[in-house]
């Protein structure tokens, strides 16, 4: 592999090392909340060539319950995954969705969880790829020997949070939208608000109008407020908390922390504080 892409990676780029038969994986992980099926459905209709669906439900999270929506499978049964999916030491992995990369930042986080380093989301997504899609489920792949590395990643569990709430040591970031931060909408989950001390900074606006992330510039001064301590990100099940990790190594700035739990595993325990004030979504 000549260069290794660690945060984004253009469709041209792609191309390019699609066209040159570049050691590379691809992965589908679009995903609609509240509709399992529909990212296997979205696949069979149409993906880039050679790529393999990476369920949300199935292969990046566990079973719902107490560690929220989209708890981590355990690190043994992601590495199987990923031995399953056939993956190799010296390949590019390339995530995509449809959503800016919401999605995708996710599987690129757990990838990097295996300490894999070259794991890039494309920028932009499936529509900057303008080239024939492959229909159909595709064809399963030979498994592989893949050994994990150290993680290049930093998670934190609900302890640290707690901790962190009674001694301040970290920025805790929210990649909600404002109005669930506030605790003026719910549409998810039975409980509105956020963790006390938290600061909201959305993931949606790491993006431009084109739905590709902003300049490495403008993503400093994002969160340059947040990054001159350490930081932790979470949102609502510890999918677009990914976002924003991802969008900070694209500025340049240190890894951010993800705190997968995230508000839905937070509010299953109704000793844990809550700002503003905890209202049922019923």
């Amino acid at each position: 592999m000549s260069r290794a892409y660690q945060t984004l990676i253009s469709a041209d780029e792609l191309a390019s090392l699609l066209a040159n038969e570049t050691s590379v994986r691809v992965f589908d992980c679009r995903a609609r909340l509240g509709q399992p099926t529909r990212g296997s459905a979205l696949f069979a209709e149409g993906h880039i060539q050679g790529a393999l669906h990476a369920d949300l439900d199935t292969h990046l999270a566990g079973k719902p319950g107490a560690q929220g929506r989209h708890p981590l499978p355990t690190l043994d049964t992601w590495l199987q995954q990923v031995r399953n999916w056939g993956l190799r030491h010296d390949e590019q992995v390339v995530l995509y969705d449809d959503a800016g990369g919401q999605m995708a930042a996710r599987g690129w986080w757990m990838f990097r969880w295996l300490g894999h380093e070259a794991t890039a989301v494309l920028d932009g997504g499936l529509g900057q790829w303008q080239r024939p899609l492959q229909t159909g489920a595709g064809k399963a792949p030979a498994p592989s020997n893949f050994e994990p590395k150290e993680p290049l990643t930093r998670l934190w569990q609900v302890s640290d949070v707690e901790n962190n709430l009674r001694t301040p040591t970290h920025a805790l970031v929210d990649a909600r939208s404002e109005v669930r931060f506030r605790g003026e909408q719910e549409p998810i989950d039975p409980i509105a608000g956020h963790i006390p001390g938290a600061i909201c900074l959305p993931s949606t606006e790491n993006l431009t109008d084109t739905g590709h992330f902003k300049s490495a510039a403008e993503l400093r001064e994002r969160f340059a407020h947040v990054a001159a301590q350490s930081s932790v990100c979470y949102c609502g099940s510890g999918v677009t908390a990914a976002h924003n990790v991802l969008a900070m190594r694209v500025a340049g700035l240190p890894e951010a922390a993800l705190y997968v739990d995230s508000w839905s595993g937070w509010i299953t325990d109704s000793s844990r504080p809550i700002a503003p004030s905890p209202t049922s979504n019923s």
